[in-house]
């Protein structure tokens, strides 16, 4: 198949010439296609909204209590959480560039340096862990509608019957009803979400903030576990326990990291992508990982009786409270929060990536449907059962894998073909991206070898310290190695 000699596309639109040969082709359709650039209506204010409507969330909360859990003080986990989201930040920005630029989303971008093919590699990488993410929130959606409808029904509990596999009928059925109103928004469209964002965030921080506000009056004042001085003194006996939490910090955001694309194809500018994330996103984090530290440590006055592993989950936590009224309002703050996150997180993405494998069969809305249908095969009650297995398992291990990608990919765009891109070529077969077969062995070899370097240190204890570090481990030798590839394949061809 031939294409045109056009190579920049930067207002999305291809060249008569290619426009025949890319609606046939078996890798194109209308959900992956670029964005026209008069569709492009995405402001800073947006970003902003997105990412505060995406920090406002149950796990963002749950991090800095699990790191209280873990040893820390409340000043050494908020510090924890803020580096490791600004740290995260750079390559969500590196990333977001090709999406504002060329309008296009992820699985796209990465056929630039996957191939058209073997960007399914990092896609299904990519889908697998938002899966995860999605049936976590989706969890947590549904625990916060039990609570809320147990505040107006008590009997709602045994209302079905026996417990089945440790939880109510009624428990499953509100999580089955809450995950079903994630795909019922995803279906709305992008143009939807924009909307629902722009209203879920400030309304869920104003919320939110009453809520805590509520709990220091009640409990009248912020609690021991602000004043307590954590178990680590002195830098030598915290580096340990830092650099691990670090990593998982930013492994709570390496997803996006990857896939901003999907989103910044929509913004009027670079300007607005950038300005809106770089604002939002450390600021947002930090907030409500410092509500989530208060709200735990008035917990302790209020309810004594209860464990710190129990008051690190605020459905847990506000399901104590007797006045209804008080339930209803807290548990809709956090399924409006959940709903927030998850749709925008967690099925966004994995729903373009499962149409990047099956353009021709798999829309944008099925795939939602599969990635929901994987949430649930996942069992995501189990994941966040124990913090420590949720921060220094779930968070630390996949991050080591995201990283590679992410290494491979600002190399690729930004040194190797230092921001351009030949736009019909990522919607053709044997085009500019076509490689052997449709697959780019040196970026698949490099994300092994990146994943391989940053999870040995799980299995060989002695080099533990590489899956401590494995965000960074595999975001560096994937890169490192993927640039050395390319080099001389590029001398190769000269």
């Amino acid at each position: 198949m031939q294409i045109s000699k056009n190579v920049v596309c930067d207002d999305g639109r291809f060249d008569i010439a290619d426009q025949s040969l890319i609606a046939q082709s078996p890798v194109f359709n209308k959900d992956l296609a670029p964005i026209p650039f008069e569709r492009r209506k995405w402001t800073s204010a947006n970003f902003a909204a997105l990412w505060a409507g995406m920090a406002c969330n149950i796990p963002t909360y749950m991090m800095a209590a699990g790191l209280i859990a873990n040893g820390m003080n409340w000043w050494q986990a908020l510090l924890t959480v803020l580096i490791g989201n600004m740290i995260v930040l750079i390559p969500i920005v590196l990333n977001s560039h090709p999406g504002a630029k060329y309008g296009i989303p992820f699985p796209v971008f990465v056929r630039a340096s996957y191939g058209v093919r073997g960007s399914n590699l990092p896609a299904l990488m990519r889908a697998i862990v938002a899966c995860g993410w999605f049936g976590i929130n989706a969890w947590i959606g549904g625990q916060a509608l039990f609570t809320l409808i147990k505040a107006l029904i008590p009997s709602w509990t045994t209302l079905m019957g026996a417990p089945i596999a440790g939880h109510s009928p009624t428990e499953w059925l509100s999580f089955i009803v809450f995950w079903a109103l994630n795909i019922l928004v995803i279906f709305g469209g992008m143009e939807f979400l924009k909307k629902f964002e722009s209203l879920a965030a400030p309304l869920v921080f104003s919320l939110a903030a009453l809520m805590v506000g509520c709990l220091v009056w009640q409990a009248g004042g912020l609690g021991s576990l602000i004043s307590e001085r954590g178990k680590y003194l002195t830098v030598a006996s915290f580096l340990p326990v830092f650099i691990p939490s670090l990593t998982a910090m930013i492994g709570s955001w390496s997803t996006l990291s990857l896939n901003m694309p999907d989103f910044t194809r929509f913004s009027e500018s670079q300007k607005d992508q950038l300005i809106g994330q770089a604002a939002a996103l450390p600021l947002s984090m930090t907030a409500f990982t410092a509500m989530g530290i208060v709200s735990t440590s008035v917990g302790m006055i209020l309810y004594p009786h209860m464990k710190l592993t129990e008051l690190w989950d605020p459905v847990t936590l506000v399901g104590q409270f007797s006045e209804p009224l008080v339930v209803a309002i807290a548990m809709f703050t956090i399924m409006l929060a959940t709903l927030s996150v998850n749709v925008a997180a967690n099925l966004v993405s994995p729903a373009n990536d499962l149409s990047n494998i099956f353009p021709r069969s798999i829309s944008f809305k099925k795939g939602a449907v599969i990635t929901g249908i994987l949430a649930l095969l996942m069992q995501p009650w189990q994941l966040i059962a124990d913090p420590n297995a949720y921060i220094f398992s779930w968070l630390l291990g996949y991050s080591g894998g995201l990283g590679a990608i992410a290494g491979v990919m600002i190399v690729d765009y930004w040194i190797i073909r230092k921001r351009h891109l030949d736009l019909p070529g990522l919607y053709l077969t044997h085009g500019s991206y076509w490689y052997t077969n449709g697959w780019n062995w040196r970026a698949v070899i490099a994300t092994i070898v990146g994943c391989a370097l940053a999870w040995v240190g799980a299995v060989v204890p002695a080099m533990r310290i590489f899956y401590d570090y494995s965000w960074f481990v595999g975001l560096f030798s994937a890169g490192f190695l993927y640039f050395l590839l390319m080099r001389k394949r590029s001398s190769l061809s000269s």
